[in-house]
């Protein structure tokens, strides 16, 4: 699975993520996109997004071609999101594309 981590993700949690091409908003080449145009952007090339950002495309249909993965932390900090990649990894395997799904908290 391609999946992208957005920019408010330390970018050592891609190699956290094992068995999946996982690439950063900033090699992407998006830094700075707003929400909704990542979004788009991120459709038309990955399969699910993770983010720590909770109201990250509130309002917005997501596309059907791409899960959306909101991780609940203490902080965004590496330490605070590694106990979460267990369940990550469970929902990239397990959801279907299309939906938000909550990990965490």
């Amino acid at each position: 699975m391609r999946i992208l981590l957005d920019e408010c993700l330390p970018r050592k949690l891609a190699q956290e993520l094992t068995g999946h091409v996982v690439e950063t908003v900033p090699q992407a080449g998006w830094s700075g996109v707003k929400n909704g145009e990542l979004l788009l952007h991120a459709a038309t090339q990955y399969d699910a997004l993770v983010t720590v950002d909770r109201r990250f495309a509130e309002g917005s249909t997501l596309p059907p071609t791409l899960l959306v993965v909101m991780l609940v932390a203490k902080t965004n900090r590496l330490e605070d999101l590694r106990p979460l990649v267990p369940a990550v990894l469970e929902v990239l395997n397990r959801e279907s594309k299309g939906q938000r799904v909550r990990v965490g908290g």
